[in-house]
């Protein structure tokens, strides 16, 4: 079963700002200037599983009216096993939940695709992705977190490139078409590293809103991404 859209599986980078690095005040507004992104990635923390607190379903809600991109929606919470489905009933293209907060992950996986969702799953910096590589035909994407989660605006960790490598590696082996997404501390100048380690997909903050042309920074990562692609 797969949820790929093929107008976004065309062999580029994908680039998926992150929403923590955006004027909330303004939220619609920012949306807006992120129309060329492949989607929107939403960080829900719940202060429990993160020492942080964001949004919750009903901001999320609103997102999913007004963005003009799909949501890749990253669950830091506890108990994703009951919370998760519930997002991809609000209509967020991806759901993506912790490896370390599931308690059955491939059952949870199931429910998202069987709502309609693409299924994630995240790994802390921390965590090895080892067990991951037989249970790659049942999620559609596995983010490797490139820094601690809980706060934007953190310091990417190469140590972490490794075992991105070995997904790739491994996916690669299988024929698996999954998707290998990165987060935390992704810029210009951090993005080939991750994208020689095998990421295609990218969530980049502060490179994306703190800039004045959102359009042309989505542009320079991607390219920087592309050129860096094995």
């Amino acid at each position: 079963m797969s949820h790929d859209d093929p107008n976004r599986r065309n062999g580029t980078a994908r680039i998926n700002p992150s929403i923590l690095a955006a004027d909330f005040v303004n939220m619609q507004a920012e949306l807006a200037r992120i129309h060329t992104a492949d989607f929107v990635h939403v960080d829900v923390m719940d202060n429990h599983f993160v020492p942080n607190l964001t949004f919750g379903p009903q901001m999320v809600e609103r997102i999913q009216a007004t963005s003009p991109v799909p949501l890749d929606v990253h669950l830091m919470i506890a108990d994703p096993d009951r919370w998760a489905p519930g997002y991809a009933e609000l209509g967020a293209a991806s759901v993506t939940f912790h490896l370390e907060a599931a308690t059955e992950p491939v059952a949870l996986a199931r429910r998202l695709r069987a709502i309609g969702a693409r299924a994630g799953v995240a790994v802390k910096p921390a965590t090895p992705v080892d067990g991951l590589f037989d249970l790659l035909d049942d999620f559609d994407q596995i983010l490797v977190m490139t820094v601690e989660p809980g706060f934007g605006g953190q310091s990417f960790m190469p140590e972490t490139m490794p075992k991105l490598r070995r997904l790739a590696d491994e996916a690669r082996r299988r024929g698996s078409q999954i998707w290998l997404q990165v987060d935390g501390g992704i810029g210009e100048s951090t993005i080939a590293q991750a994208a020689e380690a095998g990421a295609d997909t990218f969530v980049a903050g502060s490179a994306v809103f703190a800039v004045g042309d959102p359009d042309a920074a989505i542009a320079g990562l991607r390219a920087a991404a592309a050129a860096h692609r094995h």
